[in-house]
């Protein structure tokens, strides 16, 4: 089995090194891959030193997986290129989330859209990916008419750029700025770019793949999506309007016996979920679990999820690891 990551070098490219590490995908040769400009840099996994090599160069290696984090101009060309040479490409970027076609997967909701001739297959947003986890079983068992949600996004969303300009604000270095106003001290109520309807591209991503991953359109989804200055993750505020009447016990019991959710919910205690301590965990966490009493089956929920993991890096491992358990590689 030979594996590769393509972005090695980068933030999540490290974190799926990382993932990949912890993550028995059993007997695999492993293919660091990047730009020309960082390719013969050595990136450690499993304890050998390995040298990154070009795009061109792992296309003659002839991957059975690639996983891509690099950018969707870079997975716009390349993508289809291994593709066509039989192996499967699992893309962390937007470049392909919205072609019809193309599965957009999270193993625990939708693995099973996968289908052999499918060669290319979407990670969905980071900040997606943890909202339908708690999303998913909810809608299968009460129905989901409508969703609101605002997002308190982590600097590591926007990579390395975002962290070094908190970092040089909190030291008081100036620097590049990734972000339009300082964000040190602050909130910034933009991630991604502003489109002509006055949402953010982040916030129609929310939308968009939500319906698509649980296979709803009738789903209506509503975001607001914000950049904070902290590291561990992104949280989500979200309301909910089930079809069907709950009582909030039936919620906890529900999301605690999900594979992949951790219910942290005595808010009397102070235990609910926080950033600082979801860092470095695949899981994804929920709290705040209360009855909205404005509006018939109103839910409110507090989701935390490292943007790094399962928001990303631990998601496309796990769709390898199925790719591979199902047979659909052989």
């Amino acid at each position: 089995m030979k594996i590769g990551v393509v972005g090695a070098t980068g933030l999540v490219g490290r974190e799926m090194i990382r993932v990949l590490e912890e993550i028995d995908l059993g007997e695999e040769t492993f293919i660091p891959v990047a730009s020309e400009r960082s390719a013969g840099q050595k990136v450690s996994y499993k304890g050998r030193e390995h040298t990154v090599i070009t795009l061109d160069e792992a296309l003659e290696q002839d991957p059975q997986i690639v996983i891509f984090s690099a950018g969707a101009s870079v997975s716009r060309e390349w993508a289809p290129k291994f593709a066509d040479r039989g192996a499967f490409v699992i893309d962390n970027s937007s470049a392909w989330r919205k072609e019809q076609g193309i599965p957009l997967v999270v193993p625990e909701i939708n693995a099973a859209v996968i289908r052999p001739e499918d060669r290319i297959i979407s990670n969905p947003n980071c900040s997606t990916i943890q909202l339908v986890m708690v999303l998913a079983p909810l809608h299968r068992k009460f129905g989901i008419r409508r969703v609101v949600v605002a997002t308190y996004q982590s600097v590591t969303g926007s990579g390395a750029k975002g962290m070094l300009q908190l970092e040089n604000e909190r030291k008081g270095i100036a620097g590049p700025l990734f972000y339009p106003h300082t964000v040190d001290l602050n909130l910034i109520p933009q991630a991604g770019d502003f489109t002509g309807n006055g949402y953010t591209t982040e916030e129609e991503k929310l939308a968009f793949e939500t319906c698509k991953i649980i296979g709803d359109d009738n789903i209506r989804v509503t975001a607001t999506a914000v950049r904070v200055p902290v590291y561990g993750g992104h949280s989500e505020a979200v309301n909910i309007e089930l079809e069907r009447p709950f009582e909030v016990s039936e919620v906890r019991e529900l999301l605690s016996g999900e594979r992949g959710i951790v219910v942290q919910d005595d808010p009397a205690a102070g235990i609910y979920p926080m950033p600082k301590f979801t860092r470095g965990s695949n899981d994804v966490f929920v709290g705040r679990i209360r009855r909205d009493n404005t509006i018939a089956n109103g839910l409110n929920l507090w989701i935390v999820a490292d943007n790094l993991r399962k928001g990303a890096a631990t998601n496309a491992i796990q769709i390898a690891q199925y790719l591979i358990q199902s047979g659909l590689i052989r």
